[in-house]
C-alpha cells in the first residue's frame, strides 16, 4: 500500500510546488533581502505579496491546495511588530485553527506552515523555504482527494 507519509530516504516528489504568502512590510522585505544578498533558496516557491498576514483568508490556503499546491506557507511580521498593530495576532489565531482543521481532514502537517520573518532575516527566509521544499520532497504530490 502506497502511503503519503515519508518513506525512509525515498524522494517521492522531486519538485514540490509551494505557495508562499508574504506580508509586504516584513517577510516580503526579508525575501527581497535574500535575493539581493544572493542567498540560495529553492526556485519552486510562488510568492504572493499581501499587505498584512491578517489579510490571508484561510479559504485562500484551501484553494491553493485544491489548485495543486503541495505546500503552503504563510509568513508575517513577528508577533508584536505588525505594521497594522494586531494583524499578525489575527493571522496567528486563524492559521492555528486552519492548521488543526487541515490535520483533522488528513493533510500532513508538513504541508502547511506559519512563520514570522522580519525584514532583516534573509537567512531565515532562505532556511524556511529550503526546509519546506526538502520536507515535501519525501511526500507524494498532494491530490485533491487528500492523503491516506
Amino acid at each position: 500500500m502506497t502511503s503519503t507519509l515519508q518513506r525512509q530516504g525515498e524522494i517521492l516528489n522531486p519538485d514540490p510546488k509551494i505557495i508562499l504568502f508574504l506580508c509586504r512590510w516584513c517577510s516580503g522585505k526579508g525575501a527581497d533581502l535574500a535575493g539581493t544578498s544572493r542567498l540560495q533558496y529553492p526556485p519552486n516557491i510562488l510568492p504572493i505579496m499581501v499587505n498584512c498576514s491578517s489579510r490571508i483568508d484561510p479559504q485562500l490556503v484551501v484553494e491553493a491546495f485544491l489548485e495543486g499546491a503541495d505546500g503552503v506557507c504563510v509568513t508575517g511580521c513577528h508577533l508584536g511588530d505588525c505594521h497594522y498593530k494586531t494583524g499578525n495576532y489575527k493571522a496567528y489565531k486563524r492559521m492555528t485553527v486552519l492548521s488543526t482543521l487541515l490535520e483533522q481532514i488528513g493533510v500532513n502537517s508538513k504541508r502547511f506552515r506559519l512563520e514570522w520573518i522580519s525584514a532583516t532575516e534573509a537567512a531565515k527566509f532562505a532556511k524556511i523555504t529550503t526546509e519546506m521544499v526538502e520536507d515535501l520532497k519525501y511526500l507524494e504530490p498532494y491530490s485533491k482527494g487528500g492523503e491516506e
